[in-house]
């Protein structure tokens, strides 16, 4: 990728803190988890879900598909930041740097 399209290709990151105490809180939660999944969102950690988008066009269009999942209870939000910002991240694992996950080798065609 140029560094022309690392300011326009975007990632997605989706944070939310849902119920668990009843069992329609739990369906819910599993609903919203399971249409991320199907929406093309990777687990980055519990309750971090992350996904790249090719322009930022396509990212307000993935915005209004998780919007449209969004459960009745709990706090979701919604994190925007270019190709660019994302590779600047710092990721660890106990005291080891690890790579930030790479952007899909194919794509999207919608």
């Amino acid at each position: 990728m140029n560094a022309i399209n690392k300011y326009r290709a975007m990632w997605m990151l989706v944070l939310f803190d849902l119920p668990t105490q009843t069992d329609q809180d739990r369906k819910s939660y599993t609903r919203f988890r399971k249409g991320l999944l199907k929406s093309g969102f990777n687990m980055m950690q519990y309750s971090v879900y992350i996904r790249h988008s090719a322009s930022r066009e396509n990212t307000e269009a993935h915005i209004q598909r998780v919007k449209a999942m969004l459960p009745g209870k709990g706090m979701v939000s919604i994190i925007t930041i270019t190709d660019k910002q994302f590779g600047d991240v710092k990721h660890y694992w106990g005291k080891k740097s690890k790579k930030p996950p790479s952007e899909p080798k194919q794509l999207e065609m919608f």
